[in-house]
């Protein structure tokens, strides 16, 4: 019988609330589900909430009956909160987090590298802000418990899964003892640990890395920017790495390295942890300041990812499909992706729209994005925890150098996370103009967010299926065009037509956005009108056209929807 703490997480800054568990004997009818998502984390919850804008119902396990404890993630990339503004979180992360641009790099007390990461009056969302994860966890649940097509479940922790032919029958424990719960689909979003990756005994690829950091939160009062401060070499550390970072409420991120043969046990004993951050305060100016501790944790770099996503019926996102070094703020920023591809290729399924193949290209696509995240973030770990006496003389003959010479010191970027681009994706139509265009988002990229007005923003209008962008003069869309899009709607495509130009509304139009400067169409590369992108559910670009017509539509759809 599951038995999840009842007893609140401690903390001085967020109120732990503690739910009831959810108990078959007050649901004695259970028929089988579309969709079970196993992990109430970020991921799930993404997941969750994805697959509900497109009309799909899921059941949401949650071993534990509170959310997560500690700071976690904390930095969340501008593609992140477009995502999250899809879901509808993105305001409350906002108005709690803090945004930040810039990144400082430090070597024997001397700055060798300021990044500053850009932002114009086209972007709503700050490059970085940063919130921890309780909150956005809170954010998240609320969203999950205002939506009908999400059952959350508190304390109620798979034990087993076995795979039918077309369905998976989950047993599943409760404070009560178990019961057995059938769904046409699995969400496997159970984090690092995966349960259910261990159960398939799938194996990873990649490298895990022998160093440990340190994670403490703790509250202090310093009067230093919401900026990335990272210490290269530092005397009370030698030939080790840290990391600061400011959070809501009063508290700093302190990521230590630990020096070699140091156990975790041994770096969270709390004198441990108190000698080395009096040592870095002292270190950085702010010696004696008092200082409280909230939560400690010990982490590993590792850049993992399992070779397929999807098993037969249970489909892997988040953690449990890749591990990934946060140097450069991949974890959950990378899981938001994954949920966001995965909530709409299996709506897409579920709803009967396309058929195994798509489940297919969300596999390739993502994992092909965790590669590409691995390549980068093996990088960053290289150089922020040298892994061999090769990498660390590299790494101190770049720390020496810059001291003095400019041309060493971008060797310290970061490799901020940012979304991948599917270029050589099959759901990419292949016979449109995507390279005559001499600007815009080409084949595969997330879309450009323009400024429209005070508060409005492009992003605001798009999402929820397809979404074609019609840049045209004319009073309504060409009559052949408006056609095929009516079939297609007919055929339980969801297409939303957004006309861009006109200040009047155009006919046949799902919604006008005036255009009258032509900041637009310049962000957009288009130079005439007739003009055309097609955008995913996951709004990355999978079609564009100089000028598009029926035909070029209709095949850039069955493109987008093998069946």
């Amino acid at each position: 019988m599951h038995s999840p703490s009842t007893q609140a997480r401690p903390s001085i800054y967020y109120r732990y609330e503690v739910f009831q568990p959810w108990l078959a004997s007050a649901h004695p009818k259970q028929d089988r589900k579309q969709v079970v998502i196993v992990g109430a984390g970020p991921a799930g919850m993404v997941t969750a909430l994805e697959l509900a804008r497109h009309g799909v119902a899921s059941v949401v396990l949650s071993a534990e009956l509170q959310l997560s404890q500690g700071s976690r993630a904390i930095c969340f990339t501008r593609r992140s909160m477009e995502i999250l503004q899809q879901v509808g979180v993105a305001e409350r992360m906002t108005e709690t987090g803090l945004p930040w641009r810039i990144g400082n790099s430090y070597y024997r007390g001397q700055r060798v590298f300021r990044m500053e990461a850009p932002h114009d009056t086209d972007d709503r969302f700050f490059p970085i802000i940063n919130v921890q994860q309780q909150f956005l966890e809170e954010y998240l649940h609320d969203a999950c418990k205002a939506n009908s097509l999400i059952d959350f479940r508190w304390g109620n922790q798979l034990d087993k899964v076995a795979q039918q032919d077309g369905y998976a029958v989950l047993t599943v424990d409760t404070p009560e003892g178990p019961y057995t719960l059938e769904s046409d689909w699995v969400v496997a979003a159970d984090g690092g640990r995966s349960g259910i990756r261990s159960a398939m005994k799938l194996p990873m690829e990649g490298a895990s890395y022998e160093g440990f950091f340190v994670i403490a939160d703790i509250r202090i009062d310093l009067p230093l920017p919401t900026e990335r401060l990272a210490f290269f070499d530092p005397e009370w550390n030698p030939g080790n790495t840290i990391l600061m970072h400011r959070e809501p409420h009063g508290i700093w991120r302190v990521d230590y390295q630990l020096p070699p043969g140091e156990t975790p046990e041994e770096a969270l004993r709390p004198e441990s942890l108190k000698a080395r951050i009096d040592a870095h305060l002292a270190m950085i100016g702010h010696a004696g300041l008092p200082w409280q501790m909230d939560w400690s944790s010990v982490y590993s770099a590792r850049t993992l990812t399992l070779p397929e996503f999807v098993h037969g019926r249970v489909i892997f996102t988040g953690d449990a499909a890749h591990l990934l070094p946060i140097f450069g703020v991949r974890g959950a920023n990378t899981a938001f992706q994954d949920a966001q591809s995965l909530g709409w290729h299996l709506a897409f399924v579920v709803m009967g729209l396309a058929g195994p193949a798509l489940l297919a290209n969300h596999s390739t696509e993502r994992v092909g994005a965790a590669r590409e995240i691995i390549t980068e973030a093996g990088k960053s770990t290289r150089f922020m925890a040298p892994p061999s006496r090769g990498f660390r003389l590299l790494r101190d003959a770049v720390l020496s150098l810059s001291l003095t010479q400019d041309f060493v010191r971008p060797l310290y970027h970061w490799r901020t996370s940012r979304p991948h681009e599917y270029t050589h994706s099959p759901l990419n139509c292949a016979a449109d103009d995507n390279a005559l265009f001499k600007g815009g988002p080409a084949h595969g990229a997330p879309p450009q967010n323009v400024q429209l007005g005070e508060n409005d923003f492009l992003l605001d209008h798009l999402g929820g299926g397809f979404d074609l962008l019609y840049f045209t003069d004319a009073p309504a869309l060409p009559p052949a065009l408006h056609s095929a899009i009516e079939a297609a709607r007919q055929n339980g495509v969801p297409l939303k037509v957004t006309a861009v130009g006109p200040a009047q509304a155009v006919a046949g139009a799902d919604h006008t956005l005036p255009d009258s400067r032509g900041h637009l169409r310049q962000r957009y590369g288009v130079t005439a009108p007739g003009a055309a992108y097609l955008l995913r559910p996951d709004q990355h670009i999978c079609a564009r056209w100089l000028s598009l017509d029926a035909a070029q539509l209709q095949a850039a759809l069955s493109s987008a929807l093998p069946q």
